[in-house]
């Protein structure tokens, strides 16, 4: 065992914040210029404060692949906090995305590309072809075969199985779209708009199935993995991409439940996601060099440090309470080794370990390693769990403690 490093100490293997305006794809970033000048920005994207809402991402990753300058204004979402007053001013409905071309304001996700397209040209394939509205009519049939197999609560087993079936033929649809051509994607080797529309809920279904699930749509369906795999070696998805542990507890409140399946397997499957170990490839297969081990951990270490306070004063436990049980498990994730945090703080420790969020908070492999850590370094004080992350509600997750 080791004694916990200072925070002084600990700030020595920080990193420098990266360059969220002409660097890689960020969550944190408020203004994407790709190189160009301020002068040049028409468009302002209005998304969520947590990148939480699935029609968000779309909008989100067609400006990006594209390079299209634009600042972006983030809303909260009704299942985690009180909608913004200014927003609702611009929005009345609250409706997220929304997106403002040259002061003319533009809502709902599919408008939203029809207009971008038209003023800075398709990504690929427009979005109005009669190829990519056949695409978009599958990519619903395979969200509602979704839904009725996860949302629907009392099926008995053979009702289960009929969805899962369902679910798995219209799944089995997508990969041979996706065979039609040569290359990972849907009309070749880049990804284009079609294939946009399907990233942000075949990366929920991917999360959410498994957790509920116990179905490894990667491996149950090896085109989509190949197509994941794809999407993973670009830095732009890899720059929005959520892990299993956010997707499985973010979706709840927003698609009014997700229900489990009476399956051996399932609950640990769960527990993996839960306790930060995750499901390795069947999660993320990230190229090896993306995914280095000292740099997510400086990455987990800088993104804890910068918002340190805030941490502290929102964890139940109390900012004098949790400050050395912080402090020893980020000491673990630098020096991989263990640290004892003190009796009574597994469930402090354990309460941050289940709110970290992907990638509001950092990249994915980096979650990954700060919440095994916090794991580990909880299970020295015991085996208390965190206060339980609501289904009905995520305002334990609201943005105003953070501001």
């Amino acid at each position: 065992m080791i004694e916990a490093w200072s925070w002084k100490q600990l700030a020595e293997y920080a990193l420098d914040e990266p360059d969220k305006i002409n660097g890689p794809t960020s969550a944190q970033a408020n203004l994407r210029l790709f190189g160009k000048h301020e002068s040049e920005v028409i468009v302002t994207l209005y998304r969520d404060v947590h990148a939480w809402c699935p029609y968000c991402s779309k909008i989100w990753l067609w400006l990006e692949i594209k390079k299209i300058p634009y600042r972006i204004k983030k809303v909260t979402m009704r299942c985690y906090g009180q909608k913004e007053e200014w927003y609702l001013r611009k929005v009345p409905s609250g409706m997220l995305p929304a997106l403002e071309l040259n002061g003319r304001l533009i809502t709902e996700s599919d408008e939203i590309l029809f207009a971008l397209e038209k003023h800075f040209g398709p990504l690929g394939n427009p979005i109005n072809t009669e190829q990519v509205s056949q695409l978009r009519q599958l990519e619903r049939l395979l969200f509602r075969a979704w839904c009725i197999w996860l949302c629907s609560p009392g099926l008995n087993n053979r009702q289960q199985q009929q969805a899962k079936e369902q679910f798995r033929k219209i799944a089995e649809r997508f990969e041979s779209a996706l065979q039609e051509r040569e290359g990972p994607f849907l009309f070749g080797y880049e990804p284009e708009t079609a294939d946009l529309i399907y990233i942000p809920y075949l990366e929920r279904m991917n999360a959410s199935l498994a957790y509920y699930k116990g179905y490894l749509l990667r491996q149950e369906h090896p085109v989509i993995d190949l197509w994941f795999n794809a999407l993973e070696k670009l830095e732009v998805y890899r720059g929005i991409q959520g892990d299993f542990h956010t997707h499985a507890h973010d979706l709840p409140p927003q698609m009014g439940g997700c229900w489990s399946d009476n399956e051996p397997g399932i609950s640990d499957i769960a527990s993996k996601i839960d306790s930060g170990e995750g499901l390795g490839i069947y999660e993320a297969n990230w190229p090896l060099e993306n995914q280095d081990d000292e740099l997510m951990r400086k990455v987990a270490l800088s993104r804890v440090l910068k918002h340190k306070d805030k941490i502290l004063n929102a964890n139940p436990s109390g900012k004098e309470s949790f400050d050395y049980p912080l402090r020893a498990a980020l000491t673990s994730l630098i020096t991989k080794s263990s640290c004892n945090p003190g009796i009574t703080s597994d469930s402090s420790l354990r309460y941050l370990r289940d709110r970290i969020s992907v990638p509001r908070d950092m990249p994915l492999p980096a979650a990954r390693l700060l919440r095994k850590t916090l794991e580990n370094t909880a299970t020295l004080a015991g085996n208390k769990q965190g206060s339980p992350i609501p289904i009905s509600n995520r305002l334990d997750q609201n943005p105003i403690h953070f501001r």
